[in-house]
Order: C-alpha cells, then sequence, then structure tokens
C-alpha cells in the first residue's frame, strides 16, 4: 500500500531539497552571467542561462567518449620542443630542467580576451616550452556558444582542439593558436567545419582522415561540456580557486594579473610575472 500524502517532516525536508537546489542552479547562473559580461557577450543572456551555451546543441545525447591525452586535470600538457606528455612519452627536461614553471592556460576560443592574450604572447611561450624553459597546460572549454557564437564556433573549436590533442598531440600547441587566428567577431558565423579542418592541415597534424571524423562526428563534446562545468563550477585543482574569466591563467597555480588590465596582455608584464614566479 502507498503511502499518499507526506508527514510535517517529509514535507519540510523536500522543501529544504528544493530550495537547496534552485539556489545551486541560481549560483550558477549568476556566474555564467558574469563570465559572459567578462568576455564581453553582451546579448542572448537569456538564451545562455537557459542553457544553450553549455547543452553544446546536438552532442548532448551522445556517450561520453574520454581523451586519453586531456590528462592534466582536463588540459593537455607540452614540455620540451612542444611534445606533449601522453601516457607512454614524457618530453625530456630542457634548459630549467625538471623544476621549469608550470603555465595553465583556460580558454574559450571564441573568447576575445583570450584572442587578445594568444596573439601577442604566442612566440614567447613557444620559446620557452620549446625550450624547456617552461611547460605549458591548455585547458579548453566552451560556454560562449548562442548569440556570441551563433554557429556554436566556441563548441566546434574546442571539440577540434581536443581531436588535435588525442590523435596528434605534438602538433596541438601550432593547431591551438591558429584557431584564434580565425576566431570570428561576436556575434558572427564562425568558420565552418571544413575551414577549422583546412587549419589542422596548416598545423601539420598527422592522422588527418581520423582528425576530420572526430570533428564530424563531435565525437568529444559531452566530455568538453563536462569539462566546462568543472571548470566554472569547481574549485580548480592545484590551486584550489575559482575561474573568474577567460582567459584564466596561473603559473605553478598563482594568478597572472595586472592592475591596469592593458598591461594583462603584454609579453613583457607575462615575461616579468613567469620570472617572479620562478625565482620563488
Amino acid at each position: 500500500m502507498t503511502r499518499e500524502k507526506m508527514t510535517r517532516s517529509e514535507q519540510r525536508e523536500a522543501a529544504r531539497a528544493k530550495a537547496k537546489t534552485l539556489r545551486e542552479q541560481h549560483k550558477k547562473d549568476e556566474k555564467r552571467k558574469s563570465l559572459l559580461i567578462k568576455v564581453g557577450v553582451g546579448v542572448g543572456l537569456v538564451a545562455v542561462v537557459g542553457g544553450i551555451a553549455l547543452a553544446v546543441a546536438s552532442g548532448a545525447d551522445k556517450p561520453l567518449v574520454q581523451p586519453t591525452n586531456m590528462s592534466f586535470d582536463d588540459g593537455i600538457k607540452m614540455g620540451t620542443g612542444l611534445e606533449a606528455f601522453t601516457a607512454d612519452y614524457t618530453p625530456k627536461p630542457g634548459s630549467a630542467g625538471a623544476g621549469a614553471p608550470n603555465i595553465k592556460i583556460y580558454l574559450d576560443y571564441q573568447c576575445p580576451y583570450c584572442q587578445q592574450f594568444e596573439l601577442p604572447n604566442q612566440s614567447q611561450i613557444e620559446k620557452w616550452v620549446s625550450t624547456g624553459a617552461a611547460t605549458l597546460e591548455i585547458h579548453p572549454i566552451s560556454f560562449l556558444d548562442g548569440r556570441g557564437s551563433p554557429n556554436e564556433y566556441s563548441s566546434r573549436a574546442a571539440n577540434a582542439a581536443v581531436c588535435v590533442a588525442e590523435y596528434s598531440p605534438n602538433n596541438f600547441f601550432a593547431f591551438n593558436g591558429l584557431l584564434f587566428s580565425i576566431q570570428p567577431e561576436e556575434g558572427t558565423a564562425g568558420p565552418s567545419n571544413d575551414e577549422i579542418f583546412a587549419q589542422v592541415k596548416a598545423s601539420g597534424a598527422n592522422a588527418t582522415e581520423e582528425i576530420k571524423a572526430c570533428m564530424d562526428e563531435k565525437r568529444f563534446t559531452p566530455w568538453i561540456k563536462e569539462a566546462t562545468d568543472r571548470a566554472l563550477y569547481e574549485p580548480l585543482p592545484g590551486s584550489g580557486l575559482e575561474m573568474s574569466g577567460t582567459p584564466f591563467i596561473l603559473i605553478n597555480d598563482q594568478v597572472f594579473k595586472t592592475e591596469n588590465p592593458a598591461e594583462f596582455y603584454s609579453p613583457a608584464r607575462f615575461a616579468q610575472f613567469l620570472q617572479t614566479v620562478a625565482s620563488n
């Protein structure tokens, strides 16, 4: 026999559970709004908060496929010679030895501020990592689909990046930079998958047929959604910090920030920060 009416105690517990769920959802929505404002997306917030940005559209109902080379807390790590750390390979230490400072960058390929940091800083980061003066972790996330990325460049580019990381990891650094070189303006349609795939080839990637299939299938889109949720709503591994916007950059888990916002994109200022952290 099924009881039709809850006791007062059960009603109170149910109300508390519902209130807790609503509070947690409200907190997520407010953080999502804040991040969107920080990356300059000023339109379509209602649609984004409704879940379009993180649902990642047609990939939401696909089975989750776990990438093997995004093994550094949902990021890919590169070392000497821009070679990737994989399950069966570790790049040899370079000029700074095993204690080389580690750079972590959390980014969205539609984020204009990520592009403003990436383009001027790419060459010096490439030099540091190539010589072993530093190691680099890239953590792609995707929360800008919707009006900021009307044909889902944010999630399609992130999926393509993870595809390259999986099937041609030593070309990831080059491809990462190329994605920012073709970043569309906010609110405009981004490059097609064929145009993104042209950048895969330009990066020198191997296994291009597998990468193309991976892109067309949106193979890692469900995983990207979960990685994005972890980055946005959970303390970041290592630092325990909360991500406050993109790009979110750390060196040895110390956040890179500047009092003058314009200096944030300065290669000289970033190099100074790396030297300060490395010397401590």
